[in-house]
């Protein structure tokens, strides 16, 4: 793992912020600006060789850990593959604007990642720059907002169901009444005394 590290930390030179290998993964940290350079030379450069994306995801970072997070709120994490030298690697890239991030689109480089960064954008709202066809998967076209920011309420904002009287599918504001879970116990009057 050492081996890759310093392999990678030489071809990428400054475009490099940071690379650390914990749990043996190694994981690189780059900006958003030198995205399509860093992927170019990590798919292209030989002693690295990572020609398949396996995996493109978005993260929000607003409370990571359970306590506040110091840095910019999202990423977008590539699962890299080098079957040449049987490595993988994972690369995070921060967007630099927190109310609207955008990243590069790497669909020229891997067009494997075009449905990830789809998924990304419809669930976190993270725009891909020249991706060729960015639009909602997962949630309905009218819908408002992004499900997987930690900003996003459990019950959403609205709700559908099918009404009989009008004989269609109608949108409605969430009608569920946030409930209280506290566990109610009943002691006996001289219970431990």
């Amino acid at each position: 793992m050492e081996k890759l590290k310093t392999a990678v930390e030489e071809v990428l030179g400054d475009k490099l912020v940071s690379a650390k290998i914990a749990l043996d993964e190694l994981t690189v940290v780059c900006k958003a600006a030198d995205t399509l350079a860093v992927m170019t030379a990590l798919r292209d450069h030989d002693t690295l060789s990572f020609e398949q994306c396996i995996d493109v995801c978005g993260m929000d970072y607003s409370a990571y850990k359970d306590q506040p997070w110091d840095g910019l709120r999202f990423a977008v994490v590539y699962h890299l593959l080098s079957l040449k030298h049987n490595a993988r690697i994972r690369v995070r890239i921060f967007a630099e604007d927190d109310s609207f991030p955008v990243v590069p689109s790497v669909v020229d480089i891997w067009s494997a990642a075009n449905w990830f960064e789809r998924e990304a954008f419809d669930l976190y709202g993270i725009v891909f720059d020249g991706h060729p066809d960015l639009r909602r998967l997962l949630t309905d076209y009218g819908f408002v907002g992004h499900p997987f920011r930690k900003d996003f309420p459990l019950s959403g904002h609205v709700e559908m169901r099918y009404d009989a009287a009008q004989q269609r599918v109608i949108y409605q504001p969430v009608t569920i009444e946030p409930r209280e879970i506290t566990p109610r116990i009943i002691r006996e009057e001289n219970y431990g005394g």
